[in-house]
């Protein structure tokens, strides 16, 4: 919108740079083109602005598709006005030159006219697609359509007025159609994450099943490799028991042999030393056998006095010396009676 400054004859006049403004004086165009700051007198001067900016026009209105349904297409238009001289011509952007207000609506007159042109094409498009295909394909056609024709247009390019871009953000049926419509979808949807449900756990179920073998397969392995170790700890045990016995039997037929050598080496020393003795004794019997009784018992006594305990003293009674004589002149002959003193004065010595 134009800045207009008062003062008491004349009045200045300053637009932006995305506005045109048009200054006619007496039916001759004075100042034109976008941005231009002037004076004039508002007794004569006629002025138009024109905005030479993108404009968005947003849109939505409803259609009738080939099998008679209901849908509704919103979408935003994007126009300029590419020859502010001929919009100018065709369309009232006159301004007050008092406040620098429109004195009409032009900018809504551009929106209609456009809205027209675009739901007719939009519409023409919806009547040859059936609710399913415009749902699912309407939104690039009516893009298409919309466009192409608008800029097609005589009676815009006429106008002065350019058209930038169409969006169609939608085109939607009726709430229960799109319901109903969305239910076969849906239970698809359902189905295939049944169907995901149910495969998951059937995959679950043949991956237990194979840790389960793999356990199962675990265990018999454990166990053939147990019973294994038991067998080879049994088969060490036995060749442990066996070499045991074997080195005992070793052992004990040494210990044996040691023994039979030691009782025979026992047995030859014993033998010897008897036939030594058996020898001597031989020797001495030999020796005695020549001797006189006298001589055998005196050296019987000497023998008998070697073996008796050390006496201090000896008294001998008659009583006892009688006895003795008596018992000895039963068997000694009567040499022996008169050696008998002898011994008695050993003894008694």
């Amino acid at each position: 919108m134009a800045d207009v400054t008062h003062t008491p004859l004349v009045r200045h006049l300053r637009a932006t740079p995305t506005s045109y403004v048009r200054h006619q004086r007496k039916g001759r165009l004075v100042h034109d083109g976008p941005g231009v700051a002037f004076w004039f007198r508002p007794l004569t001067a006629a002025l138009s602005e024109l905005p030479v900016d993108d404009r968005e026009l947003p849109m939505m209105f409803h259609g009738r598709t080939a099998d008679f349904q209901d849908v509704s297409v919103q979408a935003t238009l994007t126009y300029r006005i590419a020859d502010p001289a001929q919009a100018a011509a065709r369309v009232d952007f006159s301004i007050d030159p008092e406040s620098g207000l429109w004195r009409g609506t032009p900018l809504e007159q551009l929106g209609g006219l456009l809205s027209e042109l675009a739901q007719q094409h939009a519409l023409d498009v919806l009547a040859g697609l059936t609710m399913r295909d415009a749902l699912v394909a309407g939104i690039g056609a009516v893009r298409e359509r919309v466009e192409g024709g608008l800029r097609a247009d005589p009676r815009l390019s006429e106008t002065g007025v350019a058209v930038v871009g169409v969006r169609v953000v939608e085109v939607r049926a009726e709430p229960e159609v799109e319901r109903a419509l969305q239910i076969p979808t849906r239970e698809q949807v359902q189905q295939d994450a049944d169907r995901a449900t149910f495969e998951r756990r059937a995959i679950a179920v043949e991956r237990e099943r194979a840790i389960g073998e793999n356990e199962l397969q675990t265990k018999i392995e454990l166990a053939h490799r147990e019973e294994q170790l038991v067998a080879q700890e049994g088969q060490n045990q036995r060749r442990k028991a066996e070499e045991q016995a074997a080195a005992a039997a070793i052992t004990t037929e040494a210990q044996a042999n040691r023994q039979r050598v030691l009782a025979a080496s026992q047995a030859e020393a014993a033998r010897v030393v008897g036939t030594a003795e058996a020898d001597a004794e031989a020797a001495k019997l030999a020796a005695y056998r020549d001797l006189e009784t006298a001589t055998l018992f005196g050296l019987a006594a000497k023998e008998l006095a070697g073996h008796l305990p050390a006496i201090g003293s000896l008294t001998i009674t008659p009583d006892l010396l009688t006895g003795l004589l008596g018992q000895i002149a039963g068997v000694l002959p009567a040499a022996a009676t008169d050696s008998a003193p002898t011994i008695t004065e050993r003894e008694a010595r």
